[in-house]
């Protein structure tokens, strides 16, 4: 009996010892796909670091010239349509810095965030090849896009973010004046922030149709659920779109929260896409 209990002991043994190693080399396997990851961040940071003149005066301080792409579209279409008061014609703030460090600060932050936008497709590609050999071969092909659709997806949003959300509550905030005795002094990490935030923000929100697909794969989404809950999603949408945009600007909320219902309603087609072969595979399946 003894025998038996010992030689069990060991066998189990053996399995832990098993699980520990695969384990460890999950780990090793994860910790070369960040090394890889922080390399290509770097690079991308480098590659910044060398052309900050014009990430600097074009990318940063882009939204707060009258000439911004956003501006001069608006003048057209007020001109078109005759609407007065839509064409910027100022934006009544200056940009300081108030700590001794704060400009060379700037510059690594800003080519960090610079390396992290161009850099995400990349980081999207490590993480595929990290999950993907934990898919069966069935899951592998229906998730073959995920990298190019994240990518297009991210893109647009940080286009949208960058282009219209951070030209119109930069324009609404720099001229919302309480007294004519109150300047509008804006400290640089400030600036930085509210343009990071809001387009990358607006990056992460697009990628809504690609969680809502992953997880009507694992069957914790349901295009039934989503419609039951679009009343509750669009006060959701409208939180989240007043939250990006600190701003009370209507128009503003409207055109940042437009997007993300066309968003909620393409996800709802994608669950209900997926749930569509989830049943015709159950019905072959069960035909055979």
């Amino acid at each position: 009996m003894s025998n038996k209990k010992l030689i069990e002991a060991i066998k189990n043994k053996g399995k832990t010892l098993e699980a520990e190693m695969s384990f460890f080399e999950h780990l090793e396997v994860l910790r070369w796909h960040i090394i890889r990851s922080v390399i290509a961040i770097f690079v991308f940071a480098i590659l910044s670091f060398t052309f900050y003149d014009f990430v600097f005066n074009q990318i940063i301080m882009g939204p707060k010239n009258l000439d911004f792409w956003t501006y001069r579209m608006m003048c057209k279409v007020g001109d078109l349509m005759n609407l007065d008061g839509f064409c910027v014609e100022k934006i009544p703030f200056n940009i300081i810095n108030t700590e001794i460090a704060g400009q060379f600060m700037l510059q690594i932050n800003s080519c960090l965030l610079m390396a992290v936008a161009m850099g995400f497709p990349y980081l999207l590609f490590e993480i595929w090849l990290f999950i993907k050999p934990a898919l069966t071969e069935v899951e592998r092909k229906s998730a073959s896009g995920f990298v190019f659709y994240a990518t297009i997806l991210f893109a647009i949003g940080a286009l949208f973010g960058y282009y219209i959300v951070v030209p119109l509550s930069i324009n609404f905030l720099a001229n919302v004046s309480l007294s004519a005795e109150i300047t509008n002094q804006i400290k640089i990490d400030s600036y930085l922030s509210t343009i990071a935030t809001l387009t990358l923000g607006c990056g992460i929100i697009f990628l809504l149709p690609i969680l809502i697909f992953i997880l009507s794969k694992l069957g914790l989404m349901t295009p039934q659920f989503m419609r039951a809950s679009r009343r509750y999603a669009v006060v959701i949408i409208l939180i989240i779109a007043a939250i990006i945009t600190p701003t009370a600007d209507i128009i503003t909320l409207l055109t940042v929260s437009a997007p993300m219902f066309i968003l909620y309603e393409l996800s709802i087609s994608v669950s209900a896409n997926v749930q569509r072969k989830r049943e015709l595979k159950e019905k072959q399946f069960y035909n055979n």
